[in-house]
């Protein structure tokens, strides 16, 4: 009986922790999600479908969910192909520098989208500093070459081609050696090797790729707005942010609507991946073993200046022309000695109020939700490796909720909050719509699933019989978390926070509809300067970020030894 009570005891605090996990989640993902549906497919008081018929017949609607569709189909395929192409190079054969290539394939994904859109828009126009240097820019006056469809796709694989490099290579790396050790045993070539064992093995991994290049484009608000807007090629995301930012709250029913057709896309695309992936999964015999070198020979050199030609010219072109424009007074103007000057930066790190307060808000914001997702990714990460079936099962139902939170476009997100958080708090009479702190449980909610992932993957890996000295010892539930689970996953923690605190520092899709005077975000003031006309202000503001950017993802180096591996994605 003594047993049974201290053991009932000893659970008290996991039941309550749970319950409190639920609760929270529920709050910040599912509920706001719902509320979205319920309004948006809402008809005299009653759920349905007319709004939503209604909606899909309009042509302007027709026209953005066209646009998105096919911009995010095409934009996806080219980023896998790019992506498992760069991943086939660097994870299968004996290219040098390898460490160095995967971190600056990666960086172009820890770069904002806008701030993408902006380097190439000023890398490629009439006015680039840098094309017109060389006696390469298109004549003043002509037609930017970016401002189409086929610009918008461009760049959009840029952005996503790093997400399927990420997977393809992880995948890669899981594979056992003894398969490809059979296959050239019995004389079997690279590109053999690479067709029949290699691709097929790959399928999941491609098709995973493929829906997560898929859906970040069909979600992506930065590069959809700052090169669709002059193409008129209006997107369902900027065509959301455009009703909602000219006649503002009065449209959010039917602005929901569109954002419910928006999720539906992105939520079916998940659930026809996951089909997909089910019916190709195939079992492997074997435990993974370091990647393949397959030896280039004489064609390695030639391999190596395409991979860093590449490299380059995604990086360099439109780095160098966002320094050269941040670095005169107006845009056009060629750099020189004469036009060089410091102003841009010093009128956005000491001159400009605003442009303080958004370094300000999106650092506060971005700290608080790292650490927040931080603790909840621990005690989450503890049930969903948790021993009793209830209580796994019910930790996996509420991280699911933070994967579709995080799969839906951040732009549905931010509808969902305004719906929620438009009235004043129940009981508390606190309004947290227009202020800085609906930003950042839009924040919490978004981005969960990014910190959570390292988090759990530690867990998975741990010696459960540390709880079980624990427990025996007496100790209850949050002690063992303090004294034995949180120093152990303190490492895989931080990563996964320093993760939340890049994406949400320099994030425009989620506070695109949320901001407001005095709660500017980095993001949205750089989108704000560029979109209103101040380029070379944008472009020096733009610098600074990237900057700090590379500053955090170096830093995060020092992490490496200390996490599991695959928790800092360009470390192994």
């Amino acid at each position: 009986m003594i047993a049974q009570a201290q053991n009932s005891k000893l659970l008290n605090g996991e039941r309550i922790s749970l319950a409190i996990l639920v609760l929270c989640a529920t709050l910040l993902c599912g509920l706001p999600l719902l509320l979205l549906f319920k309004i948006g497919l809402t008809q005299d008081g009653a759920l349905a479908l007319t709004p939503l018929a209604e909606a899909i017949s309009s042509r302007s609607v027709q026209r953005a969910l066209w646009h998105s569709m096919e911009s995010s189909l095409l934009s996806a395929l080219a980023a896998t192909v790019l992506g498992t192409v760069l991943a086939l190079i660097v994870g299968l054969t004996d290219v040098r520098a390898k460490g160095l290539l995967v971190f600056l394939i990666l960086l172009p994904m820890m770069i904002p989208p806008h701030v993408t859109a902006i380097a190439w828009i000023q890398a490629l126009g009439p006015a680039s500093p840098v094309l017109r240097w060389i006696g390469l820019a298109p004549e003043i006056g002509s037609t930017h070459p970016l401002y189409s469809r086929e610009g918008l796709v461009l760049l959009l694989t840029l952005q996503h081609s790093p997400l399927v490099f990420l997977l393809v290579r992880a995948a890669l790396r899981s594979f056992p050696r003894e398969l490809s050790d059979a296959a050239r045993v019995s004389g079997a070539g690279a590109f053999r090797l690479l067709t029949r064992i290699t691709l097929p093995l790959l399928a999941p991994a491609l098709l995973a790729g493929f829906a997560l290049a898929f859906i970040a484009a069909l979600g992506n608000f930065g590069i959809n707005a700052l090169i669709g807007i002059p193409a008129r090629y209006t997107t369902l995301p900027v065509l959301i942010w455009r009703r909602l930012a000219s006649f503002g709250p009065d449209v959010l029913p039917n602005v929901a609507v569109i954002s419910v057709i928006l999720a539906m896309v992105a939520l079916a695309a998940l659930l026809i991946q996951g089909f997909l992936q089910r019916r190709m999964r195939a079992s492997l015999i074997g435990l993974p073993q370091d990647p393949l070198a397959i030896s280039l020979g004489s064609k390695r050199k030639w391999v190596e200046v395409g991979l860093w030609s590449f490299v380059g010219l995604v990086l360099l072109l439109p780095a160098a022309s966002l320094l050269a424009t941040s670095l005169v007074k107006t845009y056009g103007l060629p750099l020189s000695s004469s036009t060089l000057n410091l102003d841009n930066f010093a009128e956005v790190l000491w001159r400009q109020s605003v442009t303080l307060r958004a370094f300000a808000n999106s650092t506060l914001i971005a700290a608080i939700a790292a650490g927040v997702i931080a603790v909840i990714s621990i005690f989450l990460g503890y049930f969903l490796s948790h021993r009793y079936k209830a209580y796994r099962r019910t930790g996996t139902a509420t991280a699911a909720q933070a994967e579709i939170a995080f799969a839906v476009p951040g732009l549905v997100m931010s509808i969902a909050f305004i719906l929620a958080f438009i009235h004043p708090l129940p009981f508390l009479n606190i309004s947290l719509y227009n202020t800085l702190w609906i930003i950042l449980i839009a924040y919490i909610s978004a981005f969960l699933a990014v910190g959570l992932k390292p988090v759990a993957a530690a867990f998975v890996q741990m010696d459960r019989s540390l709880e079980d000295a624990a427990r025996v010892s007496g100790a209850g539930f949050f002690r063992r978390i303090r004294r034995v689970f949180a120093p152990l996953v303190a490492p895989s923690a931080a990563s996964g926070a320093i993760l939340v605190f890049l994406t949400a520092y320099n994030e425009v899709t989620v506070s695109a509809l949320l901001w407001s005077t005095g709660n500017e975000t980095i993001g949205t003031t750089i989108f704000n300067y560029e979109d209103g006309g101040y380029t070379t202000l944008a472009a020096a503001m733009s610098v600074v970020v990237v900057l700090a950017t590379i500053l955090v993802m170096l830093g995060m180096n020092g992490l490496a030894k200390r996490v599991p591996s695959g928790t800092i994605p360009w470390k192994d």
